[in-house]
């Protein structure tokens, strides 16, 4: 299994109270606090940018791509970009979104998505997106990969069928669990999520309350037996799309 860095501290770093500047997103101007990120700037300020890499409560990473913007004429990922007073930024364009809907694409024809029999279907951050992005369906051949499947873990079962790379369970074992479980084998095409021992899942001490257990964007960690406490049709993205919950800050009176 390839090295993992080192167990850290390290959280989140929290931006400074007070306004640092202003930049520009899609035209309207919102403001920015010292130490956020392009990407957590149009957050607070209620403009999604497409994204699944990226957790409000873990250091971003800046795999999925997803949220590349324009920034200041340039592609840039919004999630590990300072934001800098002054910032032009394109995010919902025509172009943006192809590239987008792109990505996606692959994700679905490199892993097994079987979305209508899925666990995770509606509470899916790879499916809502692809509702949201407009991606019909996939153009390029499937892969059919044959990934194992990992249910030795009394609570918890791996699918790597499912896996989208996107290291959210990694950077949460490691910087919030300080357990460092997952770790990338490989590379290119052949990059898979791999645990640090032989035996599986089950020979780790993970555990279902873990921040790695509940941080997964699609089914690729599932809790045993807590698949369908919310019935289809009642989930997160079932009635509302992906973003909803942050552009419904710009649309909310202000006090």
């Amino acid at each position: 299994m390839s090295a993992v860095p080192p167990v850290t501290t390290k959280t989140r770093a929290a931006p400074e109270p007070g306004a640092a500047g202003h930049i520009t997103i899609d035209g309207t101007p919102i403001p920015f606090a010292a130490g956020q990120s392009v990407l957590d700037a149009c957050d607070a300020a209620g403009y999604y940018i497409p994204r699944l890499c990226a957790h409000p409560d873990l250091e971003p990473a800046g795999h999925c791509r997803l949220c590349t913007c324009k920034i200041n004429g340039r592609n840039a990922a919004a999630c590990v970009t300072p934001a800098v007073n002054g910032m032009l930024v394109e995010n919902s364009t025509n172009e943006l979104n192809a590239d987008r809907r792109t990505v996606l694409e692959l994700l679905f024809v490199e892993g097994n998505h079987v979305c209508a029999y899925c666990v995770a279907s509606g509470d899916c951050e790879l499916q809502a997106l692809a509702y949201r992005l407009d991606l019909i369906a996939p153009t390029l051949p499937y892969l059919w990969p044959t990934p194992r499947v990992d249910a030795s873990h009394p609570d918890i079962y791996l699918d790597r069928n499912r896996c989208i790379l996107c290291s959210r369970c990694i950077r949460a074992s490691r910087d919030e669990d300080g357990k460092t479980l997952f770790g990338f084998q490989e590379r290119g095409i052949a990059l898979r999520l791999n645990v640090g021992t032989k035996e599986g899942l089950g020979a780790t001490t993970m555990d279902v309350l873990d921040k790695a257990a509940s941080v997964c964007p699609v089914a690729c960690i599932v809790i045993k037996r807590d698949s369908y406490r919310v019935p289809n049709g009642e989930r997160r993205f079932d009635k509302t799309p992906i973003g909803a919950d942050i552009e419904a800050r710009r649309k909310a009176p202000k006090p």
